[in-house]
């Protein structure tokens, strides 16, 4: 069994409060599409958990060994019900200027797990 993996990215949300509100709204429990928690499931994600601050979305995703973001792209892409969910998402995400983008992949820069401690019990 491999260890599962982390990935962190970042979204930008448009500047209407009206509009946050009801992206939020989509994402209570219960809210979300089946197909679509079905889709994330299936891709090898573990877990993810989406957090805001303003405007800026921050999404935390621990995946399989086996996951990879080809790969859930292109089950994305052949399931309908996906593809509408992130037709009805553009509503509410800004894409990087110049791409079709809208998630980006944020770097990390520190682990705990990578240090160690100095303290001798």
């Amino acid at each position: 069994m491999s260890t599962p993996k982390q990935y962190c990215l970042r979204l930008n949300l448009k500047d209407d409060i009206a509009l946050i509100h009801e992206y939020e709204e989509y994402h209570k429990p219960g809210n979300v599409w089946p197909e679509v928690i079905d889709s994330i499931r299936a891709s090898g994600i573990l877990d993810m958990q989406i957090y805001r601050s303003g405007f800026e979305l921050i999404m935390v995703m621990t995946v399989s060994g086996s996951f990879s973001f080809e790969d859930k792209a292109l089950r994305d892409s052949l399931n309908p019900m996906v593809v509408n969910w992130e037709r009805l998402m553009d509503k509410f995400q800004l894409k990087d200027e110049g791409t079709d983008v809208k998630w980006q992949e944020v770097s990390s820069i520190f682990r705990l797990s990578e240090h160690e401690s100095n303290n001798e019990e």
